[in-house]
């Protein structure tokens, strides 16, 4: 069980009230910096203790819009989709309940003896809770003509606007995908017919690659490694990816390593991008330079406060700043790790934010609930627990809820019209490698795989490794199933959407698989019915991984009126994360529409 989470002591205990009567504490004062899709679903289940006056909640955003959506960018820098599509959150509701939202603000200090945040414009809030869900920024890479600075080691500029840009404004031509503001300037090119260049290879960048396209941009991807996605897929499902994308009309540059920037010059004497530089002597022309080489947590705020960080905030299990129990993280910004015990090796450790929003929203979940159990029973014992009393109570009350549940491995899903890739888990091993485990079967891993291992008693033999491959390149379609004892450790699907669906069920419950592995690859198949299926559609079944939303839960919200995937999404928050489960959930629609009498609407 975690530890309590602690809250500052506020207002004063009436002298004269009996002890039989304990008196109500004054509200806990709660301050959030950072109102993007975390940040709100945090806001969002904190409403209940908000609306009963038990607590107070400040938010400082620095966006002057409201929390939206950042992982459906892509579509909506394209004009695919609408500036509605990103909300996740109603604002004026929450307004209306009390809490204090201040957009277009920033916090440039945090004072951890006075306990209180400084604004920009110098105001000072106090807190007793102090969470930072500040994001994350693009990495911008080392090029001539683009400024490059170390913002964590830099104090926040107290324009909120300048928050990533300030002493290092981007050149004209050269952007980032990462808020509203970016996502205009891409859409200013694609509306306008011009050449889009995207530096790097990741998921957003081949999402917006791959929507351009479609949209009849020209658009170029530019990268140093082998295969895009290198970081998620092997090569085989690299290979499958870039050619596939080839077909959709994206030009595909690798094994580039790019160096500088050629300039044009405008009329008013600014110089806009005009071409990119690698260091064989390419040069690659475009209109629009988007920077897609991953992202950095801001620490900034936390680093100068004297927080522990590493490549995000460091918390631990409970959330909980290493230095300051009053200090919470969530999100992009936050790196759990176990906290070090007294004398132990003070080495950066391992892993850092997993930059996935199902992740930051589940964070946010139990953050809130572990919040409202605490300030409920503070409200009933008459007395607000000092964090110095809270850090030191290892034995929390049990009303304060079960401990974060340890996430495993991520899936990464990539969104574009046509093309499907899923990929999970440990994928490195190859089929003729060398199990050291088992070296006179003549294949396994090199390696062991981490993660999800079955763990071997002492003296116990290690569980069996299995690779299997299927690639058919000319229709785009690639499959890598990795096992140990049979159970699912990892695996990649790319251009096979039902096969993909069942393997991360499979992973999600660490099943273990058919012998026939072949088995699996008739989901994508012609003769294939998707009503027909057995465990994928069973009540307690994920569909959407970022809400953790059952197919029980969808079956349920279809029987009480629900019956697209819209008002789906707006009752369960299915399919209002990454998007890439709403074909899932049309499917479970469907099937309840077959067993139900139902008409859905897609």
């Amino acid at each position: 069980m975690p530890e309590p989470i602690p809250a500052a002591p506020v207002g004063s205990v009436p002298a004269a009230v009996p002890a039989a009567v304990p008196a109500s504490p004054a509200p806990s004062r709660i301050v959030l910096v950072g109102y993007g899709p975390v940040g709100a679903r945090l806001v969002e289940e904190l409403l209940p203790v908000v609306r009963a006056g038990l607590a107070t909640l400040t938010v400082v955003g620095a966006e002057s819009a409201d929390a939206y959506n950042r992982v459906l960018i892509a579509d909506y820098a394209v004009g695919r989709s609408d500036r509605d599509t990103l909300e996740v959150t109603d604002t004026d509701a929450a307004r209306a309940a009390g809490v204090d939202i201040r957009t277009g603000e920033i916090v440039t200090r945090i004072n951890r003896v006075r306990r209180t945040v400084t604004l920009g414009d110098g105001t000072d809030l106090g807190y007793d809770r102090l969470v930072l869900a500040t994001g994350a920024r693009a990495n911008v890479p080392t090029l001539d003509g683009v400024t490059r600075l170390r913002r964590t080691l830099m104090r926040p500029p107290t324009d909120a606007g300048a928050l990533d840009t300030a002493d290092a404004p981007m050149p004209r031509g050269v952007t980032a995908l990462r808020d509203l503001d970016d996502a205009a300037t891409v859409l200013e090119t694609v509306r306008s017919g011009g050449r889009i260049v995207v530096l790097g290879a990741g998921v957003l960048g081949m999402e917006l690659a791959l929507a351009a396209a479609q949209a009849g941009s020209d658009v170029c991807v530019v990268y140093h490694a082998d295969i895009p996605l290198n970081r998620n897929l092997d090569r085989g499902g690299g290979t499958v990816l870039a050619r596939s994308a080839r077909r959709a009309g994206v030009t595909i540059v690798s094994h580039a390593r790019a160096e500088s920037i050629l300039f044009t010059v405008d009329a008013d004497g600014h110089d806009r991008f005009d071409a990119l530089i690698c260091a064989d002597g390419k040069q690659i022309p475009g209109d629009l330079l988007v920077l897609s080489c991953g992202i950095g947590a801001r620490t900034e705020l936390a680093g100068l406060a004297g927080l522990s960080v590493s490549t995000g905030i460091l918390v631990d299990e409970s959330l909980r700043s290493w230095t300051d129990p009053a200090v919470f993280a969530i999100g992009d910004c936050a790196h759990v790790a176990p906290r070090p015990a007294p004398g132990a090796s003070t080495a950066t450790p391992a892993g850092g934010p997993t930059g996935l929003i199902g992740p930051g929203w589940r964070q946010a979940d139990w953050l809130a609930a572990r919040f409202a159990a605490e300030i409920e029973h503070d409200a009933r014992a008459g007395a607000v627990t000092s964090p110095a009393t809270a850090a030191a109570d290892v034995a929390a009350p049990a009303d304060f809820g079960p401990a974060l549940a340890v996430q495993a491995h991520g899936v990464v899903m990539l969104k574009a019209e046509g093309i499907d890739v899923v990929a999970a888990g440990d994928t490195s091993a190859d089929p003729w490698d060398i199990d050291p485990a088992h070296p006179d079967d003549g294949h396994g891993a090199a390696e062991p795989v981490h993660g999800r291992d079955c763990a071997a008693a002492p003296g116990a033999t290690a569980p069996r490794l299995g690779v299997s491959q299927w690639s058919d390149p000319e229709h785009g379609r690639y499959v890598k199933m990795v096992t140990r004892g049979g159970i699912l450790t990892g695996f990649i699907c790319v251009g096979m959407p039902r096969t993909g669906a069942e393997l991360t069920l499979l992973f999600e419950r660490g099943s273990e698989l058919p012998a026939d592995r072949s088995l699996l690859l008739r989901y994508d198949g012609p003769d294939v019915d998707p009503a027909g299926g057995g465990d994928a559609f069973a009540p307690d079944a994920t569909v959407c991984w970022c809400n953790g939303v059952t197919v029980g839960a969808i079956t349920a919200s279809a029987a009480a009126g629900n019956t697209d995937v819209a008002c789906i999404g707006s009752a369960t928050r299915a399919g209002t994360g990454c998007g890439g489960c709403r074909g899932r959930i049309g499917e479970v629609l469907e099937r309840f529409a077959l067993t139900n009498s139902t008409e859905i609407v897609g």
